[in-house]
């Protein structure tokens, strides 16, 4: 029998198409849905030649970093960081019994721990590492990183990304996306992991941050942290330091609280296709379930906003396949 090899080559092609395309589907940890159909029309919609396209050079994506990166409860993880560093040095500040916010981390005060915000975070950090340099504090969080536990998951606070947002960001940067975390957390604390947990190098971490200063020691040059406050890297501190920082509107912002809020404002007020997406904990048996009623990453404001201006409102339960990267 005489079969034709253009005919075998054409059948050889086709097959080895489709499980090109099956390798590469994106986003393969969200289910299939009108959240993940949104976010691949978005990006086809940018990168395709036509009157949506946006070049390569404006393809800004910024995000949050605590509940939308990794998570953040029972407390922010810098926020432990910042408790377990108190407590070691509790000895040598008997004035911190009395000063909140340390008096409620040496009594086990969650609470009014929580309720202090970004702000009393960062005045933890300030106080419980002021005069280390940049170096010291970098060494004092990757020690840290290797020897903690999350007290539900006993799993390194490293190791509890968002599969399905590590993949959203690889899907972005595949399609000539610039990413970035824009955070109320501290900056030369993200900065020692960021790189390795989802990819963005340190220059594209933006962050609260405390002041510095130059200094020779011993003949070295170094930077040397101070005890004051530099900024607050939340709310209206967010586009400000977008605009500061990166000197671009983003085209498509990613949050998880009332503290992104102003971030998706000042995204979505741009010309042009825009992308602006908060994730919905509502999965109480994987990760937790929380949002206006919640000390930490309070979602109220940003969540009736972005239901009236139809912004994308992930449903962790419902569209994401796993929570966690795999152990």
């Amino acid at each position: 029998m005489f079969i034709r090899l253009d005919a075998i080559l054409l059948t050889v092609i086709a097959m080895t198409t489709v499980s090109y395309a099956e390798e590469v589907q994106p986003l393969p940890s969200w289910n299939d849905g009108a959240t993940k159909a949104a976010i691949i029309e978005f990006v086809e919609q940018v990168t395709s030649p036509g009157d949506s396209f946006v070049p390569v050079a404006e393809r800004i994506a910024t995000f949050d970093n605590d509940g939308c990166l990794w998570s953040e409860q029972p407390i922010y993880f810098q926020l432990q960081f910042a408790i377990d560093r108190v407590k070691q040095l509790a000895s040598q500040h008997p004035e911190w019994k009395t000063e909140q916010p340390f008096k409620a981390v040496l009594e086990g005060d969650l609470e009014t721990l929580a309720q202090a915000g970004m702000e009393g975070l960062a005045k933890l950090i300030m106080a419980s590492h002021a005069g280390m340099t940049t170096e010291e504090f970098a060494d004092t969080v990757k020690d840290w990183l290797k020897m903690a536990r999350h007290p539900r998951f006993q799993r390194p606070y490293s190791e509890l990304v968002y599969q399905p947002m590590l993949e959203l960001l690889d899907y972005l940067r595949a399609n000539g996306f610039k990413t970035y975390i824009v955070s109320g957390g501290g900056i030369e604390m993200i900065r020692v992991f960021a790189e390795e947990a989802y990819g963005i190098p340190p220059e594209q971490v933006i962050g609260s941050s405390i002041q510095t200063k130059f200094e020779l020691r011993e003949g070295q040059p170094v930077i040397v942290r101070l005890p004051e406050i530099d900024f607050i890297d939340d709310k209206e501190g967010k586009p400000v330091a977008i605009n500061k920082f990166i000197g671009r509107r983003p085209i498509a912002a990613f949050g998880n609280s009332d503290g992104d809020l102003q971030m998706l404002q000042w995204t979505a007020a741009g010309k042009g296709p825009r992308l602006m997406m908060l994730v919905h904990h509502t999965d109480a048996d994987r990760e937790w379930a929380y949002d206006r009623d919640s000390h930490v990453g309070r979602l109220a404001k940003a969540l009736v906003e972005a239901r009236e201006r139809k912004w994308l409102v992930v449903d962790m339960k419902k569209d994401w396949k796993i929570v966690f990267t795999p152990q």
